[in-house]
């Protein structure tokens, strides 16, 4: 909706909404929130609302635990399963010092500071998201079973595919949150569900993802469910993947987009860590259509990046090597300093490789360059990478590549 701050506080009055919940999240993509009355609201937009940030995972100890929160009054959105009575609206929000000094482990500013840059580069990254999930049935404490909701595949439909109306109710939901699901359907695995929506600049696509995944639990939970975002909850099934689809404006030339994607094979080792950043993670690398090498080809699912099938106005990469337990802000962050660093650079793509890696032979694959096989190999790629290090502040990559 883009509001300002005065519209936000008119909005509240007039539309008796009585909490106004301010949404961060941790390093690791995490969600949090702390809810406040409406008459704090002005106090919020003219100095931050303090919390106790030694509680939240990397944001510090105790010995320095005030940290302010700051609300993005244009992220300003109403969650619609909340009741008529007790309304409840929600913000983004940027963390500071109480100084006002950025706060380097706010991860939605590393964003809006990529996004930045390559505005006064001349550029603009625009990003799509294409999520996965398994519903579960839920054991007798509420968490995961482990039993899948259903046992369709891919695409089926109902009385096989369960889901239909759980992702009939996710997609409601969103569109009453201003976010426009492009499509959903039942994905390979038993209980297992995908849901992509549409492009958006940078910034606004990490925040619909977040709020995605927090539509998808709070949905999967009315119904008597669990949804379980994690890469490999299956041993034998499909892992779910968190597939980006990116371009760049201006694209008035092929070679902006081919270095765009070259930019990211180049870093795509270093970077695995942020997309990948679980131990069940690389359970899921290398089978079920998601990468093992460092690849790409048109249209061909068993690569690294994939140029699909689509007209000049819809031209995309899709990296097909993140889960969803990756951060958004952090992995968008790191395309955009991948493809600008490719378009800076002026490098050119390898040769498309048009094979099926999945059932390729030792010889095909064995000049390719592999990703982490682990989340040690990963932490140590990271670790050991300039440009890693020139664009993740110290202390989030000490807090990922600890042990």
């Amino acid at each position: 909706m883009n509001y300002s701050r005065e519209e936000v506080m008119q909005y509240v009055a007039e539309e008796d909404m009585k909490f106004i919940r301010l949404a961060f999240c941790d390093v690791f993509g995490r969600q949090k929130n702390i809810s406040i009355m409406p008459e704090e609201l002005p106090r919020a937009f003219a100095y931050g609302i303090a919390f106790d940030a030694s509680a939240v995972a990397g944001f510090g100890d105790e010995a320095r635990s005030d940290l302010l929160l700051h609300p993005d009054p244009a992220t300003l959105t109403r969650l619609p399963w909340r009741p008529e009575h007790g309304k409840v609206v929600r913000m983004f929000c940027t963390v500071t010092y109480p100084d006002g000094r950025p706060f380097e482990c706010d991860t939605r500013n590393l964003l809006r500071q990529a996004v930045e840059d390559a505005k006064a580069a001349g550029y603009t990254f625009w990003f799509g998201a294409e999520q996965e999930f398994y519903l579960f049935e839920p054991d007798e404490t509420g968490r995961p079973a482990r039993i899948p909701y259903d046992r369709a595949g891919y695409m089926d439909m109902a009385p096989g595919d369960k889901g239909e109306n759980v992702r009939r109710e996710i997609c409601l939901t969103l569109e009453q949150m201003g976010i426009r699901p492009e499509s959903s359907h039942h994905e390979e695995g038993p209980g297992q569900n995908e849901i992509d929506f549409r492009y958006a600049d940078a910034l606004t696509a990490a925040d619909h993802v977040m709020t995605f995944q927090t539509v998808v639990r709070t949905v999967a939970d009315r119904n008597g469910l669990v949804a379980d975002f994690s890469a490999k909850p299956l041993a034998d099934e499909p892992g779910n993947g968190f597939h980006i689809n990116a371009s760049v404006r201006p694209d008035d030339a092929p070679e902006t987009l081919y270095r765009m994607i070259a930019g990211v094979l180049h870093h795509a080792v270093p970077m695995t860590l942020f997309f990948n950043p679980t131990e069940e993670s690389y359970q899921r690398l290398g089978r079920r259509k998601a990468p093992r090498y460092v690849s790409w080809s048109p249209e061909n699912r068993s690569q690294l990046v994939r140029i699909p099938a689509a007209p000049q106005e819809y031209r995309r990469a899709e990296l097909r090597s993140p889960d969803p337990a990756a951060n958004p802000y952090i992995a968008f962050a790191l395309m955009i300093r991948a493809g600008l660093y490719g378009i800076q650079h002026r490098l050119e793509l390898p040769p498309a490789l048009n094979v099926n890696l999945y059932k390729a032979d030792e010889k095909t694959v064995a000049g390719l360059v592999s990703l982490p096989e682990n989340l040690q190999a990963a932490r140590a790629a990271a670790a050991a990478s300039a440009f890693i290090r020139a664009h993740i502040p110290a202390a989030i990559l000490d807090i990922y590549c600890a042990p």
